[in-house]
């Protein structure tokens, strides 16, 4: 079983990249952002996925560890393939995707190419919980860390205030560190009056930025 290939990359190709170990070629399927990394032509280690059927061998290539935990996570969620992880993989990073699950912002992962709202909200709910245990390895984002907790019923103050602020047309990832980050500073007994005037004044300073 191969875990990880280290060589001249040969070629890059729109969902694929070409390893050249010791004269021989490896064809491996990698998402966007692994891709943009590599260069035809120099020197590059991946760390590999084997998929090991009856009419093939697929090598599934990441650029770190962290990106190939969450594509062996999202393979476990029934409908999402190996094509679609990489999709889903393509349009967000492991700590976006951490993110995107702790707000349970389907509207991120319909971005990647096969991945309906049906099938996104499957996603969210699924890994809700497994996302949770990874977060607590290396990558965690600093908006989700110190976030507080979303209600586990998906009701209070917290989801209300989120809800208020799509409505007002921003995204729920922005409006779920928003909210996150001014509930820390304020307290969970603040209202929700003064969670959703202080989380516009905080996203309109990011806009600024």
């Amino acid at each position: 079983m191969i875990a990880k290939l280290k060589g001249l990359i040969d070629a890059v190709g729109d969902d694929y990249a070409i390893v050249d170990v010791g004269g021989v070629g490896y064809l491996v399927f990698c998402s966007a952002k692994t891709l943009s990394k590599l260069t035809a032509g120099q020197a590059a280690a991946l760390q590999i996925e084997t998929h090991v059927r009856e009419d093939h061998i697929h090598l599934y290539g990441f650029s770190d560890v962290g990106e190939k935990d969450w594509f062996n996570l999202l393979i476990t969620v029934q409908g999402v393939g190996a094509k679609v992880a990489l999709a889903i993989l393509s349009v967000a990073s492991p700590e976006q995707l951490l993110q995107t699950i702790a707000a349970q912002d389907k509207t991120s992962l319909t971005r990647a190419s096969g991945v309906g709202p049906k099938l996104a909200v499957r996603i969210l709910t699924e890994l809700k919980d497994k996302a949770g245990k990874m977060a607590m390895g290396a990558f965690v984002p600093a908006a989700v860390a110190g976030a507080a907790p979303m209600p586990a019923d998906g009701g209070g103050v917290m989801e209300d205030v989120i809800s208020a602020l799509v409505n007002l047309g921003y995204r729920r990832l922005e409006a779920f560190e928003a909210v996150g980050q001014t509930m820390r500073e304020q307290g969970e007994g603040a209202d929700a009056g003064t969670l959703i005037r202080l989380s516009l004044k905080r996203l309109a300073k990011d806009l600024t930025r």
